[in-house]
């Protein structure tokens, strides 16, 4: 496969350093405190545009250069994506649920397009659609996904859709959560990560709606 250009925007990796960088030696210099004793609730953390789109790209050309084809490298991105996302449904759930899970598709998947895209990207999901034809095809849409930013792709690889990292997220939250479903990345209004559960789910959607 044709070596991908990933781009990372020098603008961003300049300038003078943070508040988090003034204060990076008295944090470690300050005494550590028992992980027992800090809080589940801490407030959540952000994490610079130009330092996630350093990591992020190196993480492409890493799995780039151990595959021989798109399917195969969106695949690796898919797997990374699962293990954070079953990391982050633990975290969430916790912090912004009490634990309680959600038992219906409708409330899961708006839960993924509010609380899940907030607490990766800062903002919701553009769009949820369900599919026309199908009732267990859904559609969350993102015009411009930050996943995608600062990645170049060649015109010989125009399929490859690196958010099927992001893919790979909504998946393990969905089936760590008792929704098993395959969800892929494509091209379509920006980027539409498209959503297909497993016949078992849609069942018992609708066996709760019966009650």
């Amino acid at each position: 496969m044709t070596c991908m250009r990933v781009s990372v925007d020098p603008d961003l990796l300049s300038g003078p350093p943070s508040n988090h960088q003034q204060k990076m030696d008295t944090r470690f210099t300050r005494g550590k405190s028992n992980i027992l004793e800090r809080p589940l609730t801490r407030p959540k953390t952000e994490v610079s545009v130009s330092a996630f789109a350093l990591l992020y790209s190196e993480m492409v050309q890493y799995c780039q250069s151990r595959v021989y084809s798109v399917s195969e490298l969106q695949t690796r991105l898919a797997d990374m994506g699962q293990s954070v996302g079953a990391s982050l449904l633990d975290v969430l759930v916790l912090r912004e649920k009490n634990g309680k899970r959600e038992t219906k598709v409708l409330n899961m998947l708006l839960f993924i397009k509010v609380n899940v895209w907030k607490s990766l990207f800062g903002k919701e999901a553009d769009k949820l659609e369900q599919a026309n034809d199908d009732d267990k095809t859904y559609y969350i849409i993102e015009k411009e996904p930050l996943i995608n930013a600062y990645i170049s792709v060649p015109k010989e690889n125009s399929s490859l859709n690196c958010a099927a990292f992001t893919a790979g997220i909504v998946e393990a939250v969905l089936t760590h959560s008792g929704f098993p479903a395959k969800v892929t990345a494509h091209w379509h209004k920006g980027t539409t990560l498209m959503i297909k559960f497993n016949d078992s789910v849609i069942a018992r959607d609708k066996a709760l709606d019966g009650r």
